[in-house]
């Protein structure tokens, strides 16, 4: 970090995601500030906290006398361009500075250097996001661990909970699954998993957390693990094709998301899932940090 005011101007761009923020800002090529912290206090519905959760977080990684020149903020739970506008807003009044705030999958095409194709993230949870032709951004996925996110760490381990109940309730001794989802959660059978699961008191981060006991337990021999992790591919593929049925383009689908890119067993079933769905469409792995895109997008308002 340098400590004298930069020359050239600043580009800040920040990724707010479930669990943690990065905030990047680069002068010219140089690396004014690069920043990780908690997303603690992360508030998007409401645009005047959010506004002054990321003035304070510009504030506090930029070295002293320093200010933006642009700002973009790709932002978790930030879901339509009217919830991110006021956000927008506000914080442009704060700083001073032209700002773009998108939801946090939207940085991930610029990111991989493209104009235009699908982000696909599939950490905690799961959502994908593309423009249509206009440029109007449609997002599809992301409705959080008890209702959807198929495919993130705590929609595999509800619907790894779904086949260890119904493989209990066929008869059926518990398996590999079973047993290593009753010691995540610290319960003596089955069906007590149910209450387990519903007292968490936050359902994304404490399902999700034992994630892992998955693909364990497929490595182990369950079969009923490998059908959880197929059908979360299939589910992960089925994100595109929605996209495509909306006129999105998804020649290239940019994956980011620990979950997805953290288990080949998880990655593979959605490339083949995505393979038979949607034939032409290029799976991409991300292999830069997401801020990078907001880095890119802090560019385009100069």
């Amino acid at each position: 970090m340098q400590d004298s005011p930069p020359s050239c101007p600043l580009v800040v761009g920040v990724d707010v995601g479930g669990t943690k923020t990065h905030l990047r800002a680069l002068a010219g090529g140089d690396v004014v500030a690069d920043h990780v912290r908690s997303s603690s206090g992360w508030r998007p519905h409401d645009p005047a906290a959010a506004a002054h959760w990321l003035a304070g977080l510009v504030q506090e990684a930029l070295p002293a006398g320093t200010r933006p020149g642009a700002l973009a903020v790709g932002a978790h739970a930030c879901e339509t361009p009217r919830q991110c506008a006021p956000i927008r807003a506000a914080v442009q009044e704060l700083l001073g500075v032209p700002a773009h705030i998108v939801g946090d999958a939207e940085l991930l095409v610029p990111a991989a250097g493209l104009d235009k194709g699908v982000g696909l993230v599939a950490g905690t949870g799961s959502v994908a996001v593309g423009p249509l032709p206009d440029g109007t951004p449609v997002q599809v996925g992301g409705w959080g661990a008890v209702l959807g996110d198929e495919g993130g760490a705590a929609g595999l381990v509800r619907e790894a909970a779904r086949a260890v109940w119904a493989a209990h309730d066929r008869g059926e001794e518990p398996d590999a699954l079973a047993a290593g989802l009753l010691a995540a959660f610290a319960v003596p059978e089955v069906p007590a998993l149910g209450a387990a699961l519903e007292g968490a008191s936050d359902v994304s981060a404490e399902w999700g957390r034992h994630a892992r006991v998955v693909f364990t337990a497929a490595a182990d021999g369950s079969a009923l693990a490998r059908r959880v992790i197929t059908g979360a591919g299939e589910a992960l593929a089925g994100l595109v094709v929605r996209l495509a049925g909306r006129g999105v383009a998804v020649d290239d689908v940019v994956v980011a998301g620990g979950t997805v890119l953290g288990q080949p067993a998880l990655y593979e079933a959605f490339t083949a899932a995505l393979d038979a769905a949607v034939p032409g469409a290029r799976p991409r792995p991300l292999t830069v940090p997401p801020v990078e895109g907001a880095v890119a997008l802090a560019r385009s308002l100069l």
